[in-house]
């Protein structure tokens, strides 16, 4: 049994649990697709100096639901782009992302937007039958299909899906990234995580409990 005084309870916390405590730190914003950090705690600072934000979209999801950027505002999502037939980094994306849906799954905040990059073979019904196969069955994640043009430039130029690489690319060339992207109730930029790793799915939850008490 782990015994001792309040001055090494946090010491003895690790030894005890065997997990770490949860920490916090400020979360940046990314203006740019360099994605170059920007700490700032004034919000007149944030007005003035951060002009980046998510571009409108109208999509639809596996359940034949229209998603519009309605949906998201004053709502803090995280973004990723996948397509069902990946063999390769999306199914590790999703099992990681499946981490967040279960941490957040009664918390109506909280949106996944797993957005199908690409959208002619990604039906609706490809899209729930993937849900299904997945255990994809929480309400606030949305599989999205749609106008490939669309996905495109909203991945490259409003989430930088790709970096500064890929935001001048267009629909011509294949996107594909293992970039997992969290976004602010105001639509703005506040982390990439790289989906296939675990230890940044756990950050990102730790992120998104952070962000939704600013």
């Amino acid at each position: 049994m782990c015994s001792g005084s309040s001055l090494v309870w946090l010491l003895l916390l690790l030894a005890c649990t065997g997990k770490p405590a949860e920490t916090t730190h400020p979360l940046p914003y990314y203006n740019t697709p360099d994605f170059t950090p920007l700490f700032m705690a004034n919000q007149q600072d944030v007005a003035r100096k951060i002009s980046h934000t998510i571009s409108p979209f109208a999509f639809t999801d596996q359940n034949g639901q229209r998603i519009t950027e309605r949906d998201i505002t004053g709502k803090i999502h995280v973004a990723n782009f996948i397509f069902t037939s990946c063999g390769s980094i999306c199914p590790v994306m999703t099992k990681h992302l499946k981490l967040v849906q279960d941490a957040f799954r009664n918390d109506t905040s909280i949106i996944i937007l797993s957005y199908s990059v690409t959208p002619w073979i990604d039906d609706v019904a490809r899209l729930k039958k993937f849900a299904v196969a997945k255990g994809i069955d929480s309400p606030n994640w949305h599989l999205l299909t749609g106008n490939k043009a669309a996905i495109y430039t909203l991945a490259r130029q409003s989430y930088f899906a790709e970096e500064d690489l890929g935001f001048t690319k267009d629909s011509t060339e294949f996107l594909h990234t293992e970039h997992v992207l969290l976004i602010d109730k105001d639509r703005r930029i506040r982390g990439i995580f790289n989906g296939t790793l675990q230890l940044e799915a756990e950050q990102l939850i730790n992120d998104i409990r952070q962000l939704t008490k600013e």
